[in-house]
């Protein structure tokens, strides 16, 4: 009955992305299941409630849906309410998909179960290495931001509100967000495989700013 339940959540989050903005869409979902499916092999935790996380963390992003908070976590329980599903794992899945995010992260200091741990290190690897690079890129356009200014310094974000209103070019994002990334890994596996993925986003650096100043 859970292969049935994770193949109805699969095309249920497949039909709703079908048009999403092309870092945020059907193709990230499966990313990250397929990691979070890599990092919680060996441990104890529950796979169900993974892979519904895995699959609904981004059923409803805020950033495309003028900043609602709730919109994601109540369709992803309204579905999985007409699916039968227990109480339990309800609130297992709504609470990871909550509080995952990153710009979540600078007020949130609750327990993370190891369900959510594995959840989340997999979102956040999607948003390293070259995959996370094409995604940064592809957000920006959508959201017309240039791609660098010498004249706006990265900020250090303190408070998720603040993050969350940046309109930063894209360039600052490495420094705001994406650069951060390895350090806040909670699994060990997780941790091993951010590092290539970080080393690459500095070669990457380093060869965009040769080519901005036309030295390479």
């Amino acid at each position: 009955m859970e292969q049935v339940l994770i193949a109805k959540t699969r095309e249920f989050v497949r039909q709703q992305l079908q048009y999403a903005e092309g870092g945020h869409d059907w193709w990230h979902i499966v990313r990250v299941h397929n990691l979070a499916l890599e990092l919680a092999e060996g441990t104890p935790a529950n796979m169900l409630v993974v892979e519904l996380a895995a699959l609904l963390h981004d059923i409803a992003d805020s950033k495309f849906h003028q900043g609602d908070e709730e919109k994601g976590p109540a369709m992803a329980r309204s579905f999985l309410l007409d699916q039968q599903l227990d109480d339990k794992t309800i609130d297992a899945v709504d609470y990871i998909i909550r509080h995952m995010s990153f710009k979540n992260s600078f007020e949130f200091n609750a327990k993370k179960p190891i369900e959510f741990q594995i959840v989340e290190d997999a979102d956040r690897l999607d948003a390293l290495g070259a995959i996370g690079i094409a995604r940064a890129f592809s957000y920006g356009g959508h959201k017309m931001r240039p791609f660098y200014d010498p004249e706006i310094p990265p900020a250090n974000f303190t408070q998720g509100k603040a993050y969350k209103n940046s309109q930063s070019p894209t360039i600052n994002h490495f420094y705001e967000k994406l650069l951060l990334l390895k350090d806040m890994m909670n699994t060990e596996k997780a941790k091993k495989m951010a590092a290539g993925r970080h080393q690459f986003m500095l070669r990457y650096l380093d060869q965009f700013y040769s080519e901005w100043e036309g030295q390479d």
